[in-house]
């Protein structure tokens, strides 16, 4: 059977139910919409009852919300990730516990400490790479002021010449 040019959309033709079949529960609508339906219906009789006693059918009301889904109700799980973490109120912090480093954060501080402590022995010249560094200070000092005297004397010969040669 040809569709021709134009194909129908993917969600059909629209199929309504007569009165007569939705009386005989034989309608085509989906699953979905008879559950709908049915809960619709469970909350409307929940409503009428809930007149008559209100305590008790508040803490239901609450249960019946809370639906569970799968096996949820027949096995009880301990599972950490699905319980919600309760909120803390700033009257129940506990401002005097110290809470524990994690292995990171101490090895972390610890690291920041071993550095200042190594810069202050730097700074005092008490580490072998400061001894080394001061070593080679004096001997660059030494040479410095060999080369100035070396100017110097070359500077004092060469004014010399030219006082011989003027006169």
């Amino acid at each position: 059977m040809g569709r021709g040019k134009f194909k129908n959309k993917p969600t059909g033709k629209r199929q309504f139910s007569t009165p007569e079949e939705l009386l005989a529960g034989t309608s085509n609508r989906p699953r979905s919409f008879r559950q709908r339906e049915a809960e619709y219906e469970v909350e409307e009789t929940g409503e009428e009852s809930e007149e008559g006693s209100e305590e008790e059918s508040g803490e239901e009301s609450e249960i019946s919300k809370l639906k569970q889904k799968g096996t949820e109700g027949i096995i009880q799980i301990e599972n950490p990730n699905l319980v919600k973490p309760k909120s803390l109120k700033a009257i129940d912090i506990d401002f005097g516990k110290t809470t524990e480093l994690s292995r990171r954060e101490r090895e972390e501080l610890d690291k920041q400490k071993a550095h200042e402590r190594y810069m202050r022995l730097q700074e005092q010249g008490k580490t072998e790479q400061s001894k080394k560094d001061l070593e080679r200070l004096t001997l660059i000092r030494e040479q410095r002021a060999e080369a100035a005297r070396k100017r110097e004397e070359e500077k004092a010969a060469k004014e010399q010449k030219k006082s011989e040669a003027r006169k």
